[in-house]
Parts: C-alpha cells; sequence; structure tokens
C-alpha cells in the first residue's frame, strides 16, 4: 500500500512511503480509536524512534569511550588504593 501524506506548513515536508498491509491497518485502528490524525501519529512514531535510535548511537559511543580510558582508569584505581592503604586518604 503506498500512502502519501503532506502539509502545507512550510516546516513539513510531503512524503510518500510504502507501508506492509498489517502495518498500515494497524495504524488505522489506532489513529481511529484514538482520534488522533494519520500524520501526527506517524510523526510521533518516527519522534520516538528517532529518540531511541540517538540514545543507542549514545550508549554505543559511551562503551566505546570507556573502553578507550579503561588502562588509565585502572591505572588511577590502583593508584588510589596504594594511596588509601598507606594511610594517605
Amino acid at each position: 500500500m503506498v500512502y502519501t501524506f503532506g502539509n502545507t506548513n512550510r516546516n513539513m515536508k510531503t512524503l510518500s512511503l510504502k507501508l506492509d498491509e498489517g502495518i498500515f491497518e494497524e495504524t488505522e485502528k489506532i489513529v481511529s480509536e484514538n482520534g488522533i490524525p494519520r500524520n501526527r501519529y506517524i510523526n510521533e512514531a518516527l519522534r520516538f524512534y528517532n529518540r531511541v535510535q540517538k540514545r543507542k548511537k549514545l550508549a554505543k559511543d559511551f562503551a566505546i569511550a570507556s573502553k578507550m580510558v579503561k588502562n588509565s582508569s585502572m591505572l588511577v584505581n590502583k593508584e588510589m588504593d596504594e594511596l588509601i592503604d598507606e594511610g594517605a586518604i
């Protein structure tokens, strides 16, 4: 199924999109039950999905950065342990 939607608002873009029949029917049911415009529902869904993807990227970037500083962090921890053992802290 091909669905084209757009808005005359200059901040909106027109998009033609192909949806699987099942996804389209499920979406139609949800927007009908909730009384919201299909366009708004799709915008909110994409906004949510974009946030999820950004969080996944941040988590991946954080894991990479964490691995990069692992050795220096271990060295700092070792030095702190030695200071504690010596009673300096």
